[in-house]
């Protein structure tokens, strides 16, 4: 990987467990890191966050390597972990901080991710009308410490064995497939 190539986007989709932790797996991907975007409260704080009142989201800054895997690429995975067409929630997980938003740095970000947009919303993929929200970056806050691999080293946590692993074995399962994975 080319350390002086890598590139970031920032999106969310749900919790951010699940995201960070397929995000990690794939080829090209130097580092997938929770944390919250798009809020007004500086530093915000997880228990901040999850009281709605901050209008931060749960997102993963993706640090990747364009000639390894593309924006385009990144971005079907996006659409492939959440559902793109539930407003503010994923599931059982409802409020702002989990709503399904893609944070562009510039007007040509902004185009590419209007496009991948429109060729998901395209596919079929989901049922119904998108929701997410494309919305210029400002600042983004990482997670605290014990959110970053949280899957990873709470894989038997009630809500990783219900939720984060079966969208994890789901991922692995599609994306496998495809060649995708930086895993055996």
């Amino acid at each position: 990987m080319d350390k002086n190539n890598l590139e970031q986007i920032i999106f969310g989709g749900g919790c951010f467990w699940c995201v960070e932790s397929c995000f990690n797996m794939l080829k090209g991907v130097e580092s997938a890191i929770s944390g919250y975007s798009g809020g007004h409260k500086e530093n915000p704080t997880y228990e901040e966050v999850c009281t709605g009142t901050t209008d931060h989201a749960e997102v993963v800054q993706i640090t990747y390597d364009p000639a390894i895997i593309s924006y385009e690429q990144l971005m079907d995975v996006f659409f492939f972990l959440h559902d793109p067409t539930q407003l503010n929630r994923q599931g059982n997980d409802i409020g702002t901080q989990y709503r399904s938003v893609i944070f562009y740095k510039d007007d040509a970000e902004k185009q590419s991710a209007e496009k991948a947009l429109k060729t998901s919303e395209e596919s079929g993929r989901w049922s119904g009308t998108y929701v997410t929200e494309l919305a210029p970056f400002e600042k983004f806050w990482p997670a605290e410490q014990y959110h970053q691999g949280y899957y990873n080293v709470n894989p038997n946590q009630p809500y990783c064995s219900a939720v984060v692993g079966p969208k994890i074995q789901k991922f692995k399962k599609h994306f496998g497939e495809l060649g995708m994975l930086n895993i055996e």
